[in-house]
């Protein structure tokens, strides 16, 4: 027999975040008024369940439990039931629904019940269900004890048993028995669901602190998460928990002037399926419940606290990137070690939505939907300086005017603005594709996943800008000149470049790339020093350690004429790939030969005989790179770069631009290792 349920009408904070969102007002609230198939089933077969309730304070908390499957179970008329192993002295939620007793007393509700909200969840197959309803009993006791007695009864009906126990040993593990009757279910997507397996573990709880004010063993915990629970509530009329997802690290804590503060905690709110259910309870209700599990050792960090809801402009300015962001302003915390009943590991995962790691097993079991970490403008996110300079005053445009294809996948392009605009070296453009590329919402789209959190801007270091030949107003004293012009040079990675890329092709068939709007100008900060301002430099050598395209400051600073940077002193390392050889040649024999002199160049992989300017051979390329007779008499190695290599220069401060991996290796080899400074150009967007 079929089952038929009413349409649940948003409430009222639901309402005002889609309004706030300019949805549509006529959407229909997929919630059902009862427990579904999918939620029994899920119940049944979900190795975890999170579970959010509210203490005697009306703060909201979010827990974890679970180990394997069956833990759980549908006991029929709607109503489910679970035992399962808890920590008995710190988990938040297991404490308030029995009110503090565990020692296996049983409380039984009267009335309507006390708010519990449940999400059985399984990693592996990406699957999650939301169930609230009210609790019809509970009871919390130490784990493995005997029965027997007063101690051993049953309550019929509701599959709740008190335990009773012998002996004095109590090393903090319980066994949990809930019952609840389910009054709204909602099968939720598989999106920023990162795929693990879940086993079950022993419990060995120990409290490590419970201050609002994070520890460093709680902010490092946050750090390495890519998940967390939420729990809300839309006052004492319902709650939710549900999960939230990304990469590691995507959980942001907000810098704080007094290290005594309460912390606050950001992180974004990624494209959904826009009903907005936990932010219209946190509309309503700004309080909130949170659960950091570490699936590796078992640890976990609960907070609770109050919270804001960032949109727009504001979300942007405290995360740039975001359209929506939520704080939460920790007001109580525990942060407990080997809390957890179970341990997870990275899976493949199944499904749609199961990433395919290849050879980077640090991609193993990670949503395809994830987008990249956003720093907060507060963290130093560069993002955050562009439209606070002198160009925020007006819309600008640049509009492509000329392209030069320098290898297959390396490029350089200059554009005009549409206004006269200060760019100083050193600075980078952040030029918005969104109306090229951005092709609305989308709930799921699994043939290009990350499209859906991407606003499509991107910054580009600008390698030359018109002004910059000018003597008087480039050095250092007069105002910068105005440019009606700049160009970049860029590598081919991503929809942005790969639109930029099809105006290379003579015979492309499409309509001229529209002027594109720049968000602004930002950095400047990172100019290279000439010589004389490297101190303690007995060789008199600059060093600038450069992957690929980060060889992009450095053109710039040789782009302005007011540099006192000689191109012959520069002590160049620079690792690209073989099939790049064209840029190395472009670089080092047609824009700056002087570079040739002091520069060692690593190819790396395979060229497959193509330079990058029609047919030339990489060997050619590699063969005049080489060319005494021109006076170039760089060094080019057939290998990746070393630590070796770079003892042959003695400097004290050293320049890099490179990307993660040779970043942290030459920061390692150079500011660890020697105790040098390592001035490193930042790409944290």
């Amino acid at each position: 027999m079929g089952t038929i349920s009413l349409a649940m009408p948003w409430s009222p904070g639901e309402s005002a975040v889609q309004a706030l969102m300019h949805l549509p007002p006529d959407m229909d609230n997929p919630t059902a008024s009862f427990m579904t198939p999918q939620a029994a089933t899920m119940l049944a077969r979900a190795p975890t369940i999170a579970v959010g309730a509210l203490d005697a304070q009306a703060r909201p908390w979010a827990t974890v439990w679970g180990g394997e499957a069956g833990f759980a179970q549908p006991l029929g008329n709607g109503v489910f039931g679970v035992r399962t192993p808890v920590d008995r002295r710190f988990d938040p939620v297991a404490l308030a629904v029995v009110d503090g007793k565990s020692e296996g007393e049983l409380v039984k509700e009267k009335g309507v019940g006390r708010m519990v909200a449940g999400l059985p969840i399984d990693l592996v197959t990406r699957k999650r269900v939301k169930v609230y309803g009210r609790m019809v009993a509970a009871s919390l006791g130490r784990r493995g004890g005997g029965g027997g007695g007063e101690d051993g009864k049953e309550e019929e009906g509701s599959e709740v048993k008190e335990v009773g126990y012998e002996g004095d040993d109590d090393d903090g593990a319980g066994e949990m028995q809930l019952v609840v009757r389910v009054e709204q279910s909602l099968g939720n997507c598989p999106k920023y669901l990162n795929s693990k397996t879940i086993t079950p573990a022993t419990l060995h709880p120990e409290l490590l602190s419970d201050s609002p004010n994070l520890t460093p063993e709680a902010r490092a915990l946050i750090a390495k998460c890519d998940l967390f629970f939420i729990s809300s509530t839309n006052g004492t009329l319902d709650m939710d928990v549900n999960h939230r997802g990304g990469p590691t690290g995507f959980v942001r804590i907000l810098p704080s002037s007094s290290p005594d503060s309460p912390t606050t905690l950001v992180y974004p709110e990624y494209s959904g399926n826009r009903f907005y259910q936990t932010l219209g309870n946190l509309h309503t209700t700004p309080r909130a419940g949170l659960c950091f599990p570490d699936f590796a050792t078992g640890d976990v960090l609960y907070v609770t606290g109050t919270t804001h809801i960032h949109a727009g402009k504001d979300a942007a300015a405290l995360l740039p990137r975001s359209n929506l962001a939520v704080a939460i302003t920790i007001t109580a915390a525990r942060l407990v070690r080997r809390g957890l009943p179970f341990r997870g590991t990275p899976a493949a995962g199944v499904g749609n939505a199961a990433a395919e790691p290849g050879n980077n097993t640090s991609l193993l079991g990670k949503s395809p939907y994830n987008p990249p970490v956003r720093l907060l403008a507060a963290e130093g996110n560069l993002l955050a300086q562009s439209g606070q300079g002198p160009q925020a005053e007006q819309e600008l445009t640049a509009t492509l005017a000329s392209t030069q294809a320098i290898t297959p996948n390396v490029a350089r392009f200059t554009f005009t603005l549409s206004a006269p605009t200060p760019v100083a070296p050193g600075q980078w453009v952040a030029l918005d594709a969104s109306g090229e590329l951005d092709t609305g919402y989308s709930h799921m789209r699994d043939d290009d996943p990350t499209s859906l959190n991407d606003d499509f801007v991107r910054t580009f270091t600008v390698t030359w800008a018109s002004g910059w030949d000018d003597d008087a107003a480039n050095d250092g004293v007069a105002p910068i000149k105005p440019s009606t012009a700049f160009t970049i040079t860029i590598r081919r990675h991503g929809p942005v470049t790969g639109l930029l890329f099809t105006s290379l092709s003579a015979t492309h068939n499409h309509t001229p790339l529209a002027p594109l709007p720049i968000r602004g100008f930002g950095g400047g900060e990172f100019r290279v020093e000439p010589p004389a301002a490297n101190h303690n430099n007995d060789d008199n050598l600059t060093p600038f350690v450069a992957g690929g395209v980060g060889i992009t400051p450095l053109l710039a600073e040789l782009a302005a004429s007011s540099t006192a940077l000689d191109p012959t002193r520069v002590a160049l390392f620079w690792t690209l790939r073989r099939a790049d050889a064209a840029l190395a040649r472009d670089v080092l024999v047609r824009q700056h030969p002087g570079l040739a002199r002091g520069a060692r160049v690593f190819f790396t992989g395979g060229g497959g005989g193509d330079g990058g300017d029609g047919d030339d051979d990489v060997d050619a390329v590699v063969a005049e790179l080489r060319d005494e007779r021109a006076g170039l008499v760089a060094v080019v190695e057939g290998r990746r770069l070393e630590e070796g290599d770079l003892r042959a220069v003695e400097a004290e401060r050293w320049y890099l631009c490179a990307g993660t991996a040779l970043h942290k290796a030459v920061v390692g080899w150079v500011a660890v290792g020697r105790g040098k400074e390592v001035v490193a150009e930042s790409f944290n967007f």
